[in-house]
């Protein structure tokens, strides 16, 4: 399939079979101002992006005025979780401390701490979606584990709690550096506090209510300020949202930026329990706006269990200057939000990236950003969307 240049005047388009996805696409945004400076140092300026914190409620309060200024009728839907508050947390050898952060889904060992045969494990945040991983935390021979955070700068690069709500293994934590002598007692003493987080999540109704509803989603909490780890999906996702107010779509739309990504996925659990089926096959059709995408440094790539949708993402975002550094295949299992609606056989197209302060401190505005790489991204992907809600 050739790709075509934006058209000049407006002609017939092909559809690609099995979907709504058209050949062509008028990719607007290139030549519209975009916010997207001024939209990521605001995110920045918030605050650890962590569920259920301050900075997290900051940044769905954000989201939604953003949102509702651009003309979008907003909800918030909000979800429980028995949040973790560290009090102490520590490595301790005959040299003294190196202070750490717990595993979000172990176990706590209460402030007197845990001795015994300390496991000590460099891992990168990747390290969570190995076949190994859990087999480790579950060494029968290991009283605790010390995680040395793994980045190409040396910092607390944390490791998803994939299992939040149901802590297993032993106590584990996070270090940023190895230590020189052997580990005596590892100290990882938390609170747990019940909060509250939020979905921001915005309808736009079609015409043509009897075809599945498309939903575009974006992840929106994280470790830290993450701002180009989340940054991009944000940018794509306000970009898309102001594409649909001013084109509207033919089948009805569902945008939700959800917190709880980092602990196993929560708002998207809750999203889901509100719409039974709709990550099953001909339940809804999914765009997910996942981790840094225009990270500095960083590459592009789509996922996707369904070929249309794939190659029509792949000509938009080609179309806007920015095409996809690599086109996953068919059979990858995805590891962020999508992996379930994959797992389930539902459809869904990703955006996706690399970065090299994957879940570091130092990801930080404008240090981790590419600019204009986020926002040719933002054009491909809201072009896309716009042909696939015709």
């Amino acid at each position: 399939m050739r790709v075509l240049a934006p058209p000049l005047e407006p002609r017939r388009a092909r559809r690609h079979r099995g979907t709504n996805v058209r050949e062509t696409f008028d990719v607007q945004a290139i030549a519209h101002p975009m916010n997207a400076s001024v939209w990521l140092q605001s995110w920045d300026a918030q605050g650890i992006h962590r569920t259920g914190t301050e900075g997290d409620t900051a940044g769905a309060d954000w989201l939604a005025r953003e949102a509702a200024s651009m003309g979008a009728k907003v909800s918030i839907e909000t979800f429980s979780l028995s949040r973790i508050d560290p009090v102490s947390c520590w490595l301790e050898t005959k040299d003294g401390r190196i202070e750490g952060i717990p595993v979000f889904d172990s176990s706590p060992t209460g402030p007197e701490g845990i001795a015994g045969h300390i496991g000590v494990m460099p891992l990168s945040p990747q390290a969570v979606y190995t076949p190994d991983y859990r087999a480790m935390r579950h060494a029968s021979d290991t009283a605790a584990l010390v995680i040395v955070c793994q980045g190409t700068e040396p910092g607390l690069g944390l490791l998803n709690a994939e299992q939040f709500r149901t802590p297993h293994g032993c106590p584990a934590i996070h270090v940023a550096v190895a230590p020189d002598a052997e580990p005596l007692r590892v100290i990882s003493n938390y609170r747990r506090t019940e909060a509250a987080a939020r979905n921001v999540v915005v309808t736009i109704p079609g015409r043509a209510r009897a075809r599945p509803p498309v939903v575009v989603m974006t992840p929106r909490s994280s470790w830290w300020q993450s701002t180009s780890e989340r940054g991009g999906g944000l940018v794509c996702w306000l970009e898309t949202l102001r594409s649909l107010i001013e084109t509207p779509p033919s089948c009805d739309v569902v945008m939700t930026a959800n917190s709880g990504h980092e602990l196993g996925h929560l708002g998207l659990d809750a999203f889901l329990e509100r719409r039974s089926g709709w990550d099953h096959p001909g339940g809804a059709i999914w765009v997910h706006y996942g981790a840094n995408i225009g990270a500095r440094g960083g590459k592009l790539s789509i996922q996707s269990a369904d070929g249309p949708l794939r190659e029509a993402m792949r000509l938009a975002l080609t179309e806007a200057g920015q095409p996809p550094d690599t086109v996953a295949p068919e059979t990858l299992v995805p590891s962020g939000e999508t992996r379930d609606i994959h797992r389930m056989g539902g459809r869904y197209v990703t955006l996706v990236g690399s970065n090299p302060l994957f879940h570091l401190p130092q990801d930080r505005w404008p240090r981790a950003v590419d600019l204009p790489a986020i926002e040719r991204a933002a054009a491909g992907a809201a072009a896309m969307v716009r042909a696939l809600t015709r």
